[in-house]
Parts: C-alpha cells; sequence; structure tokens
C-alpha cells in the first residue's frame, strides 16, 4: 500500500539567454589619431521580474588607449556606461509567476570591443555581450511513500558465535 505526499520546492520557471550588440561613443580629452587598445572592465547587473519579462540592468567601464598629436603622445580615457536589457523569456508554468520570483542573472559572454572607429573627435565602440536570466518559482513534486516498509532491517549475525566461559576469572583463593 503506499501514499503520496508532495514536497513544495523551488524550481526554475523560466529560463533564457541573449546576446546584444550596441554601438556607444565617448570623447577623449584630446583628438585621437589611433587607437591602440581599448578593453571593457567592471561590469555589474541586476535583474527584475515583470511577469515574463526581466529587465537586466547594468554598467561596465571602458578603457580606450590611444595616440594623439600626430601620434607622437598616448593617453588613456575611461568612461562607464549604462545599460537597460530587455529579455521576453518562455515561461513553462505561469500560474506560479508574481513579484516574489528569484531572478538569477548571468553574464554568459562578458562584454568585450566588437569594432573601434575614430570619428572625428568621438571615438565609436560595438560592444557585445551575452547575458542568461532564469526565473526561479516554487513548484511541487509528488512522491510514492510505501508505509509497510521498515526504516532499518535487522541484522543477525550467525558467523559468529562465542562461547562466554564463566568462570574466567578463578579465585585463588580456593
Amino acid at each position: 500500500m503506499s501514499n503520496y505526499k508532495e514536497i513544495v520546492t523551488k524550481t526554475i520557471v523560466g529560463k533564457g539567454r541573449k546576446t546584444f550588440k550596441k554601438n556607444f561613443s565617448l570623447t577623449p580629452e584630446n583628438t585621437p589619431n589611433t587607437v591602440l587598445g581599448c578593453w571593457v572592465i567592471n561590469h555589474t547587473f541586476s535583474g527584475t521580474n515583470n511577469k515574463n519579462e526581466v529587465t537586466v540592468n547594468g554598467s561596465f567601464d571602458v578603457n580606450v588607449w590611444y595616440s594623439y598629436d600626430q601620434d607622437s603622445k598616448t593617453a588613456v580615457t575611461t568612461r562607464n556606461f549604462n545599460y537597460d536589457e530587455l529579455m521576453r523569456l518562455r515561461v513553462k508554468d505561469v500560474d506560479s509567476l508574481n513579484h516574489d520570483n528569484e531572478i538569477i542573472v548571468r553574464s554568459l559572454r562578458q562584454p568585450t570591443v566588437q569594432d573601434v572607429k575614430i570619428n572625428g573627435n568621438d571615438v565609436t565602440l560595438t560592444i557585445e555581450k551575452e547575458i542568461g536570466v532564469e526565473i526561479v518559482g516554487e513548484g511541487k513534486v509528488k512522491i510514492a511513500i510505501e508505509e509497510d516498509e521498515l526504516p532499518w532491517d535487522d541484522i543477525y549475525d550467525e558467523d559468529n558465535k562465542e562461547e562466554i566461559i564463566e568462570d574466567y576469572i578463578k579465585d585463588d583463593t580456593e
């Protein structure tokens, strides 16, 4: 005979990933002749839930190393960029969505510079990143319980038959 019990647990109710490619521009202190290097650091992000849509808010710093004054001098300029990305997810159980759901955001591919161009006094950057999002909700699992099953089996050791000698300790006074 078996009964059923329900276990309430956290489960992923929606999941998705998306690649974003956007252009950004910055203006260095000096008019650049050549871009010598460009890198992205300090990427931070978080997500907010709105049914099957998640808004990812984040920021990162871009450092551009460039030459100026007819390639005789170099400098590095840094700028912080903010972004808001909307992700529409496929949801497995729409009824389990609410504002209490936990949102897990992961950077699957850190922001990297794909292209750099000099436009007059400005430097235009194409930056690409890949973000993964999971919505965690509650789910129920039903399991069968066997009631006639004993939690522990008794073990009888028949191989170990030792005799007990009752007069092992003899009294020397006799």
